[in-house]
């Protein structure tokens, strides 16, 4: 094997020495082989044959790493590495070259030998193990603030290897690692000096996270609804999804690429966003509203003052439900078809004996309908006896008023009779008083004419 230009093979283990069988043996120069992506990598060995078996006996020599139908494939006839594999024997050598080899070249690596005899080969196993790396960029927190970045590669480097650092595409230091602050927006690679023609891939943090909603039509209860969380960073993100609810902080949900609704409900509705975060920074995805859309739900029905009337009395029905989209409301009695009224608030005002019976409401958006059970207003026995009472009671009342008054006239009669009558009798008293004499006179009159009429008795 041999390092061509810009190529490094690094070797794990020297030689491997195949021991015979039946005369035959393969030597492989190594037994595993590290190289870098995209470097040339060739792989050699000799072999020995038995007695009797001449240098032109050997007709043929291929390499392989799959076996189809209990046959080894040749590389040669493998379209995944057409263009990039020669290979030959000379003598009693063979190689193999593979130009800009693949991470998924690596493989165990095998020579077959094959005779002009019909049926005869041997094939050299173990074969040769090929293990293609790249350099890395290692991130490692030194403190709070500060990442240490290094090279890495699984193949054995060098003593004392230098690198050197790019920043943005561009040459920034050299040195066998480098400092950056945490949360660093900036692309940072690494190259080996003296060794490799390629820089390692750029690790980076996570830029904006983007959110996509499948199916991204109209979101119905019941669907199967799925968020993805994608961003691009290296080393890969990982992924949080929060959901706000009101003005409280966002509520953790999952720590996934993406949130499933398998059956979304109407309490899923909301805003949702993702965070992104490696070792070299975090950024969050903008809110994406849920909106979930279930038609009316059983609607309830509340009655203002009550459900009791009496005769003139005024009555509030109110239809409530939850649907999304709102949800229009229609009200009515029940045997009629036509509606008796639309709208959230049914008001029947000065009520009569007519307006008895059994209402509904029905809500209705593009998502279905539903109707209230029924709700029975009556004028009522109780109603009715009230209505009684408070007629008797009135009736009483305007009986003892005229009472009342009947008496009032009475007694202002009576005053007014005496007030009459009064006059008379005093004049007459005041006539009496001023001539006492007479008074007098008669009483003397009565005293001399008793005597007499006593005589003549006797």
């Amino acid at each position: 094997m041999s390092p061509s230009a810009g190529g490094l093979v690094v070797f794990l283990l020297s030689v491997q020495v195949i021991q015979s069988q039946d005369g035959w043996r393969v030597n492989y120069d190594q037994t595993d082989v590290c190289a870098a992506k995209g470097s040339e990598v060739e792989i050699s060995c000799d072999y020995t044959y038995p007695p009797g078996i001449r240098p032109s006996d050997i007709k043929d020599g291929f390499w392989f790493t799959k076996v189809k139908d209990g046959e080894p494939v040749d590389l040669r006839t493998d379209s995944g590495y057409s263009g990039r594999v020669t290979d030959g024997c000379y003598s009693d050598s063979c190689y193999l070259t593979i130009k800009d080899v693949r991470e998924s070249d690596s493989a165990e690596y095998k020579l077959t030998l094959m005779t002009n005899k019909p049926g005869e080969k041997y094939t050299g196993s173990p074969g040769v193990t090929l293990s293609v790396t790249g350099l890395q960029v290692q991130v490692r927190r030194s403190d709070s603030t500060w990442l240490e970045l290094t090279c890495h590669s699984s193949c054995v480097l060098p003593d004392r290897a230098e690198y050197y650092w790019y920043k943005n595409e561009e040459y920034f230091k050299r040195g066998s690692s480098l400092p950056v602050s945490s949360g660093s927006t900036d692309r940072y690679s690494c190259y080996l000096i003296g060794y490799w023609d390629q820089r390692s891939p750029a690790v980076y943090g996570p830029q904006r996270p983007s959110v996509s909603v499948s199916p991204s039509a109209e979101m119905l209860e019941g669907g199967s609804v799925t968020l993805t969380c994608s961003t691009d960073a290296n080393p890969a993100a990982n992924y949080t999804w929060y959901k706000q609810d009101g003005t409280s902080d966002p509520r953790l949900l999952s720590e996934e690429p993406q949130l499933v609704f398998s059956s979304i409900q109407s309490s899923d509705s909301g805003n949702y966003s993702c965070t992104a975060e490696n070792q070299l920074g975090r950024k969050t995805s903008d809110f994406i509203s849920i909106d979930v859309k279930y038609g009316p739900q059983r609607p309830s029905v509340s009655v203002s003052p009550s459900a009791e009337m009496l005769e003139g009395d005024s009555v509030t029905l109110t239809c409530s439900t939850d649907a999304n989209p709102a949800a229009n409301y229609t009200w009515y009695k029940e045997h009629e078809d036509s509606p008796r009224a639309s709208g959230q608030i049914f008001t029947i005002t000065d009520f009569t004996a007519e307006h008895s019976g059994n209402y509904y409401c029905e809500a209705q958006n593009e998502m279905g309908r539903s109707n209230s059970t029924l709700l029975l207003i009556t004028e009522s026995g109780v109603g009715r006896t009230t209505r009684i009472i408070h007629i008797t009671r009135w009736t009483l009342v305007s009986v003892m008023l005229i009472l009342l008054l009947l008496f009032c006239l009475w007694t202002r009669k009576k005053k007014a009779v005496i007030s009459t009558t009064e006059p008379h009798e005093s004049r007459e008293a005041v006539e009496m008083d001023l001539h006492p004499e007479y008074e007098d006179l008669s009483d003397m009159a009565a005293q001399r004419e008793d005597p007499e009429e006593q005589e003549d008795q006797v």
